[in-house]
């Protein structure tokens, strides 16, 4: 007999195998262990088909982490329900101090069925490939800045000091091939410091380079061409806040998408009590990292530079209102703040606070394209 009832499936994802536990509908329904299966397709495919033979409707869980979404989209194309759950977002007792696999497929079925996990949103294949392709770009980035530290502190040491606007640029170049040592050793040193940064330099830009090449037949492109009629948010910002966030209009309104990215006070109130703290930091660690270099951007005057009118000419008007008003809002801030004796840090965490929700303003006027 089949049962008509919804079963829960928690699933512990590892490498090697999976720990699964199964809760049966009710609130005294029996929650078991049902043992380890191999992570292959196959393996997960005639579990779950053992499965349906007993109970019509089953609903799986696990928590992402490294083994990715392919299982997710295994289960789903099966015609199953599937979460995947933030591992910051399952319930643990204070007192649990015990963690295997087994214990923890088990308290997903249990908080499964009780309606306690709310997955996170799971991107497609493109997205997931574009999410990727930044993620790549952000670790040449970082590699670069390691690449960087080593040369200019060994130039520290001898006394050479570039005196002018930007590392990196060309003027910069140049004075570094002036640069000659008396030793040998030293100038072997100082040209493989050199030619470190200038390879972590061609990594980034090819990196760059694809991630312009390949916006423009993803769906989210108008959501990236809209988002950069924003001061601060280039095609790197705007790519990163697309791939990390997604569709925007998943959100009902921008204080959901801000508490998301975690440039939001803290707070411990009770009764007439309120105590804010510092910033909660939850969320999307690169996204709030992007907003938070582009809001430094409003510490100059509002006006529509040359660049940004490029970025506007094809925008629809409404678009470009919110860029307007945003750029006239987030200046005012930025000096009002300033004028108030407020600390850069908390002025900037508050324009990139705004800016979060003029973007979730942006994204709810544009809608994806087709995938080619």
């Amino acid at each position: 007999m089949v049962d008509d009832s919804t079963t829960y499936v928690g699933i512990d994802a590892s490498k090697a195998k999976h720990a699964v536990a199964i809760a049966e509908s009710g609130r005294t329904g029996e929650v078991r262990y049902f043992g380890e299966i191999e992570t292959t397709p196959a393996a997960v495919e005639r579990f779950v088909r053992k499965l349906e033979k007993k109970h019509r409707r089953l609903h799986f869980c696990y928590e992402a982490g490294s083994t990715g979404y392919g299982l997710y989209r295994q289960i789903v194309a099966m015609g199953h329900a599937c979460e995947v759950v933030a591992p910051s977002c399952v319930p643990m007792r204070p007192g649990d101090r015990v963690k295997t696999n087994r214990r923890d497929a088990i308290t997903l079925a249990r908080l499964l069925r009780a309606g306690e996990l709310t997955g996170i949103w799971v991107p497609d294949d493109v997205h997931e490939a574009m999410r990727d392709l930044v993620q790549a770009r952000e670790a040449a980035s970082e590699d670069l800045r390691k690449k960087r530290q080593p040369l200019h502190s060994f130039l520290l040491r001898h006394g050479r000091i570039f005196t002018g606007r930007r590392q990196g640029s060309a003027a910069h170049l140049r004075w570094l091939a002036e640069q000659k040592f008396d030793h040998p050793a030293q100038q072997i040193v100082f040209q493989d410091l050199v030619d470190a940064v200038r390879d972590a330099t061609d990594r980034l830009a090819r990196f760059e380079s694809h991630i312009e090449e390949l916006v423009p037949v993803w769906s989210m492109a108008p959501f990236v061409a809209a988002y950069q009629a924003l001061r601060g948010v280039s095609l790197i910002v705007a790519v990163i806040f697309a791939v990390e966030i997604g569709d925007v209009r998943r959100y009902g309104n921008p204080r959901q998408l801000m508490g998301f990215l975690g440039p939001v006070p803290s707070e411990r109130s009770t009764g007439d009590s309120v105590k804010r703290g510092g910033l909660t930091l939850a969320g999307n660690r690169r996204a709030r990292r992007a907003l938070v270099e582009g809001a430094w951007g409003y510490r100059h005057p509002a006006r529509v530079t040359e660049t940004i009118r490029k970025r506007l000419e094809n925008l629809p008007k409404v678009v470009r209102d919110i860029a307007w008003k945003a750029l006239v809002r987030l200046c005012k801030r930025y000096r009002q703040m300033t004028s108030a004796g407020k600390k850069a840090p908390i002025v900037i965490a508050a324009i990139a606070r705004e800016m979060a929700a003029f973007l979730w303003a942006i994204g709810r006027t544009v809608a994806p394209q087709p995938t080619a």
